[in-house]
């Protein structure tokens, strides 16, 4: 089942986060030695990476002057800088943000963990329009009252009363790697094992044979894409989605995680396009950065954690009356 929450004004196109069930509460960890994906609550994933067009929806809802800077201009630079192709005019005060048709499903990268918050922040207060501060993107999911250095938002945790958050380490994990219905993990987020060393495809086909992602692999040729693109549209491959129906958890960009890695940094998992070796999508491979740190090859999914009571009557009204996913659109278009 896929759920889809929209929230926001009239005023303006709603952002639409589509999302995936999380069930099986109370899963035991992986087996692998520091393994992760015990949860014990349901919740929803991000079926996708939050994209370029989502983004620029956000900055042109809360950053005319964009105070806690939401906007790295290596967005703006996808030759150099690799960025994801959102423009940005104008003066403070009066900044908008545009960004291409074939640019807008792709994921975002180049943001930091404070500026996922903020993201988070402004879905959960139902997608306001005004300037950055409380009640749009300093107060709801987290408390971040203006933190924008390392030290604060590593201070930062998750309010009692969130909904949109940024997934924990076991949260991702689990979306990515359990097999609710098997009661078992696999290697790779495509509901598959390693077979070393045949790794996962990287090429983009029609249809996708399954067990892909958007990596740089040494074995198949490079890289899924290349300039200017580099990141497929979220969901390019339609035949290798997570256990749970998630797509591109392996490879595209790298993902955020709430969770603290060590004192001056935390997780992010997936992989990403820029990666050569096919490990980095493997569940035993984590890696981390520091909150401030906006880097090309890093975006990152939402989850969503209402009571699980809540979560379960969302879920059916979603299926009976708002059943979407962009595959289909994509699909729509080419037809």
């Amino acid at each position: 089942m896929v759920g889809v929450w929209m929230s926001g004004s009239t005023a303006q196109a709603a952002v639409v986060i589509d999302w995936v069930p999380i069930g099986h509460p109370g899963n035991v960890n992986d087996t692998e030695p520091g393994a992760y994906g015990t949860v014990n609550y349901a919740y929803g994933m991000g079926t996708y990476e939050v994209t370029a067009g989502q983004y620029t929806a956000f900055l042109n809802a809360v950053a005319a002057t964009d105070t806690y800077g939401l906007y790295n201009t290596d967005m703006g630079d996808p030759a150099i800088a690799l960025g994801c192709n959102i423009q940005r005019t104008g003066l403070p005060g009066s900044l908008s943000y545009a960004v291409a048709n074939d640019w807008a499903d792709r994921p975002v990268n180049a943001v930091s963990w404070g500026d996922t918050a903020r993201f988070a922040n402004w879905m959960h207060n139902g997608q306001p329009t005004g300037s950055q501060g409380p009640g749009t993107t300093e107060t709801g999911s987290y408390a971040l009252s203006g933190a924008m250095e390392e030290a604060p938002l590593m201070a930062v945790v998750r309010a009692s009363d969130a909904t949109w958050v940024i997934p924990t380490v076991n949260e991702w994990y689990k979306a990515a790697f359990y097999d609710g219905d098997a009661g078992i993990y696999y290697d790779l987020p495509m509901g598959t094992d390693l077979d070393w060393p045949n790794l996962p495809g990287n090429d983009v086909l029609d249809p996708d044979p399954g067990n892909s992602a958007n990596y740089e692999s040494p074995w198949t040729g490079g890289s899924t894409l290349g300039a200017p693109y580099w990141r497929t549209e979220v969901g390019e491959f339609e035949n290798s989605a997570s256990p749970y129906g998630t797509f591109d958890q392996g490879g595209n960009v790298w993902e955020w995680n709430e969770s603290v890695f060590d004192a001056t940094t935390r997780s992010i998992r997936g992989g990403s396009f820029g990666f050569s070796h096919g490990l980095v999508l493997h569940a035993m491979t984590p890696s981390h950065l520091s909150p401030t740190d906006e880097v090309n090859l890093t975006g990152f999914r939402l989850a969503l954690v209402p009571e699980p009571a809540t979560l379960t009557l969302l879920a059916l009204a979603a299926g009976g009356m708002l059943m979407r996913t962009r595959r289909r659109s994509r699909y729509a278009r080419r037809a």
